[in-house]
């Protein structure tokens, strides 16, 4: 009689077809795994209300509108390099909102809520990754902090754009923005141009740091096409997606050797564009190599660029401007606290003050008010 288990010849276990171990070659570099929240959960516990659903809606119908050539207004997003302070934030998202408010006609701006930070090496990698400054990692927190920011600053009545960074967390807080960029560092990256092609807002891809536009317009390329990849859903489950494909790609450019805003580089631009097949329309970021790293020197790339837009350029649809309450940086050091820091003043790149951030708006509205005159 046979029975249900017979252990003398059970060749399961131990047998040349088990499973090998392999953790003499897996994860061997691995200090520790923690549990991460799933999109779903994180949604269900933060839902968007309706006022900030209808606003990402529109906003991004008004970018996309103002990319096809159809809205001769500026698109600028501006704000912080990195947000590092929730009140912070939100109080500089109050300041915008009434200078939106007032310059509507003229520009359609965007608050530049930036929670990730590439690095060229190592340092504090933002908000998500570490919401406390400190080096703990508490990144469940960080990602329910930058939820929340985004839904205060979205229920203001101001729409949100970010940067595109980590593969995965867009689907935590990609509902609540308007307009994504993707990085100098990362628009050569396959994974990136396959993400743009499935987010639902505009994307803007900025040149590579060494100044290369065809890498950017590459990007569009990329991106605007269909993709499958893998990913994972909101439910935390690892899936294959297949995307549509993104019309609403743009360059952006940023400097690279050196400052890339001036008007014999924006006409080069548009031939590389052209080239390509792509509409010949740029954004130009007045920092990072087009301010030499010296953030006063934005203010002179944003002269320039009004004075272009002034004598009838309709190729620039928009402009980046790293702003804050105060102006410059500080670092962060180890053993300091947020407490330790001085309020409203960047800690990764130096970024224009209020004070100098408003005037720089007004000259940029009037610029568009010339040149709506001469067309």
């Amino acid at each position: 009689m046979n029975t249900l288990d017979d252990h003398q010849h059970d060749h399961e276990v131990g047998s040349r077809d088990a499973t090998r171990d392999s953790t003499r070659t897996d994860d061997t570099r691995i200090g520790a795994v923690r549990p991460l929240i799933s999109p779903a959960l994180l949604l269900d516990e933060q839902p968007i209300p309706e006022a900030a659903l209808q606003l990402v809606e529109r906003t991004r119908r008004e970018i996309g509108v103002l990319l096809r050539g159809q809205d001769d207004r500026l698109l600028v997003v501006v704000g912080p390099c990195s947000i590092h302070d929730h009140d912070q934030a939100l109080q500089y998202a109050k300041l915008l909102r009434t200078e939106r408010e007032a310059l509507a006609k003229d520009l359609l701006l965007v608050m530049r809520v930036y929670f990730e930070k590439p690095r060229t090496t190592v340092g504090w990698k933002g908000y998500i990754n570490d919401p406390r400054l400190d080096g703990s990692f508490h990144m469940n927190e960080g990602l329910r902090l930058a939820r929340q920011l985004l839904l205060e600053i979205t229920t203001l009545g101001v729409p949100a754009g970010t940067e595109f960074l980590d593969l995965l967390s867009p689907q935590y807080i990609s509902d609540l923005i308007a307009w994504g960029a993707i990085g100098a560092r990362t628009t050569e990256s396959q994974s990136h141009r396959q993400l743009a092609s499935g987010l639902s807002c505009p994307v803007g891809f900025k040149n590579g740091t060494d100044g290369s536009v065809k890498v950017a317009a590459d990007a569009v390329l990329a991106a605007s096409a269909s993709h499958a990849f893998m990913g994972m859903t909101k439910m935390g489950q690892a899936a294959i997606f297949e995307t549509r494909g993104n019309a609403d790609c743009h360059v952006i450019l940023r400097g690279g050797r050196q400052p890339n805003y001036d008007a014999a580089s924006v006409a080069a631009a548009f031939g590389t564009l052209r080239d390509s097949g792509l509409r010949e329309q740029v954004m130009i970021d007045f920092s990072h190599a087009n301010s030499s790293k010296q953030y006063l020197r934005q203010i002179d790339a944003g002269q320039d660029v009004a004075r272009q837009v002034t004598e009838g350029q309709s190729g620039i649809c928009g402009v980046m401007l790293e702003s804050h309450l105060q102006e410059g940086r500080q670092d962060l050091l180890p053993g300091m606290s947020r407490a330790d820091l001085v309020p409203g003043v960047s800690i990764t790149d130096a970024c224009l003050g209020w004070s100098q951030t408003r005037p720089m708006l007004h000259l940029l509205a009037k610029a568009v008010q010339a040149r709506r005159r001469r067309c």
